[in-house]
């Protein structure tokens, strides 16, 4: 009786605090009415539990120590549910924190968070650095990555098994505080069999902003992915002037067949050992193309209509494009690309983004000191120690600079900028580059007129990147102030603002056939952008750290995104889905780029380490 009298006392005094007046006064009726305690339930057990929960309804140390003991369980269990286990307790860690904060108990969450915070520093460090600026209650609503993370649930992927260990844990210690946080804030996808790797953990735990359901939703928009029709390539398909790879290795056969018969007739009086040594020069060149792979075909990419105004291109312009399509070497496993490089010197980190103009004469660098050089190779290579390229240290604004032993070095120099140059970019043909500053502007300059030509103002904040369309003409920024903007040379405001990223847009890229652009955020989401309407299309979801580069494929099916931990993610735009991870680098992947005529595609991990990824079919 006294058990039931405490139990309806409780929960009178609960529905008091919470505001329930209705439902506290139709208790109070049917107390009245019944003249006795209601008895709610006959399980001691839930009246053990309730009577626990409001007694540690005010007692903030339960947030403490209901996470010390889920963390130390975690911790000790079996190696082979450890690591799904511990996926759970960073949401559980972060979310504590923020009901801390939202209950105004301010001193007790910064406790929690020095106590905890270092557990997680080391995959979540960016997103700690905003948490610990949130110092009240108003700093979780205006705040909005905080904001976005009460208001969404965390994805994680586990295996029954963990599922239950964990649900049984939960129940035994009856810790009411991290039973609501995980019943809140975490979804869990249970699947059957064995528990996933540890490698698997980049795709099994989503935390992001924006929902799922609403990304799920996006993904399903069409888009077309497809090349431009009646391009110059496509022309140049239908003139017969691109050769397939079959078609060039049929002809190096032919060649390689009139060369025998040639030699097989100046030969032909000697016999005996030049005989056996033919018939062992065929076996060996059957066997090794029967060892040969065979590269697999891929099926031709479609034709799509531009969405913007495409600029007109001169007859000369078109005839030089079509020369350079001609005399390109198809790559492969079997025929790998030859690489150059060069150096710069005496940068002492003053250099912050470099470019290289699709002919490859020209090479830009812009650094910290607000300067722009561009380098001619062609007057770089006609001088000794010409495999390097002076930095920072050439101060002079002379085109002509004297180096270390009298040696000249040849560079523009482009001033104008009012803070550190952060990208460069080259237009198609070379004649104009585009430059992005921590100044918030996007300048134009004139290789020919070695000159500025236009100030773009649009971006509240600096600018990180940008980037001219494949076509010249548009191009394409991404910004601290969470937009990316499409722009027009002709133009001094943007035509078009995509907003939708939850924090700085860290780099863009444009699709092959220049209807989209991709952005890639430290929301640790890519957005894909249809730049005729400024919808977002697709939101790519996988990545744990916050994305450094992008690159499209040749055909446009396929985007390569690069991250702050080193992981490069291989996506498919059609469907929205990975393709697969490209493991191995341990930091940041500061560029990727793709072969213009193969699905080769090159990693910069740092300005010391450059990879190769092969055919993306089948790396």
């Amino acid at each position: 009786m006294e058990n039931m009298q405490a139990v309806n006392s409780f929960v009178t005094a609960y529905l008091k605090k919470k505001g329930f007046k209705e439902a506290e006064q139709l208790l109070e009726d049917l107390q009245k009415k019944e003249s006795a305690p209601i008895d709610f339930h006959n399980d001691p057990d839930l009246a053990k539990l309730i009577h626990h929960f409001s007694q540690s309804e005010d007692d903030v140390a339960r947030y403490q120590d209901g996470y010390s003991k889920l963390r130390s369980w975690t911790y000790s269990s079996l190696d082979l549910y450890k690591h799904e286990l511990l996926r759970v307790l960073y949401p559980v860690f972060i979310h504590s924190f923020m009901d801390l904060v939202a209950k105004g108990h301010l001193q007790e969450a910064r406790t929690f968070f020095n106590a905890f915070h270092e557990d997680h520093e080391l995959m979540h460090s960016r997103d700690l650095q905003k948490l610990e600026g949130v110092l009240s209650q108003s700093h979780l609503e205006e705040m909005e990555f905080a904001r976005s993370l009460r208001q969404n649930k965390v994805n994680i992927k586990i295996c029954q098994y963990s599922y239950g260990l964990l649900l049984q844990y939960l129940h035994k210690t009856q810790s009411t505080a991290m039973l609501g946080v995980i019943n809140e804030h975490i979804n869990f996808q249970v699947t059957s069999g064995q528990p996933g790797s540890i490698s698997d953990d980049t795709e099994v735990v989503t935390l992001i902003g924006s929902c799922q359901d609403a990304a799920s939703l996006i993904n399903q928009k069409e888009i077309h992915w497809g090349l431009l029709e009646d391009s110059l390539e496509e022309r140049l398909e239908k003139e017969g002037g691109l050769l397939s790879d079959s078609e060039k290795a049929e002809a190096e056969n032919k060649e390689g067949d009139v060369d025998d018969s040639k030699k097989r007739s100046v030969e032909g009086g000697k016999q005996g050992a030049s005989t056996k040594k033919l018939k062992k020069d065929k076996a060996v060149n059957a066997t090794a193309k029967s060892a040969r792979p065979e590269a697999k075909p891929t099926p031709a990419a479609p034709r799509v209509k531009p969405e913007l105004t495409l600029p007109v291109m001169s007859t000369e312009v078109e005839q030089s494009i079509l020369e350079d399509l001609r005399n390109r070497v198809q790559l492969s496993s079997i025929a790998l690309p030859s690489v150059s490089f060069y150096t710069f010197l005496n940068t002492h980190n003053g250099l912050n983004c470099s470019s290289v103009s699709q002919d490859g004469s020209l090479v830009a660098g812009g650094f910290s000191d607000s300067s722009l050089k561009v380098w001619d190779m062609a007057k770089l290579g006609q001088q000794a120690g010409s495999s390097t390229l002076q930095g920072e240290n050439d101060s002079t604004s002379s085109e002509h600079v004297a180096g270390p032993n009298g040696v000249k070095r040849s560079y523009t120099l482009f001033q104008g900028h009012s803070g550190p140059v952060y990208s460069a970019t080259f237009s198609p043909l070379g004649d104009f580059i585009l430059s992005s500053s921590a100044d918030t502007t996007i300048r134009l300059w004139s290789t020919k007129l070695n000159a500025n030509l236009v100030c773009y103002k649009g971006h509240n904040y600096p600018v990180w990147d940008v980037q001219f369309s494949p076509v010249g003409h548009y191009f394409a920024s991404s910004s601290h102030d969470r937009t990316a903007r499409i722009w027009s040379m002709d133009r001094i405001q943007p035509l078009r603002i995509m907003a939708g990223h939850l924090s700085d847009v860290d780099c863009v890229q444009w699709h092959a056939n220049c209807n989209y652009i991709a952005t890639g955020s430290s929301d640790r989401t890519v957005r894909l952008w249809d730049v005729q309407s400024g919808e977002c299309v697709r939101i790519f979801i996988g990545h744990r750290s916050m994305i450094l580069s992008l690159a499209m494929s040749p055909d446009g099916r396929y985007m390569a995104s690069g991250d702050e931990d080193g992981t490069i993610m291989m996506w498919d735009l059609s469907s929205g889905r990975c393709v697969t991870p490209l493991m191995g680098h341990t930091s940041c992947v500061w560029s990727l780029a793709f072969r213009w005529e193969s699905l080769l595609l090159y990693i910069q991990k740092s300005y010391t380490e450059i990879h190769l990824f092969l055919d993306v079919d089948t790396c």
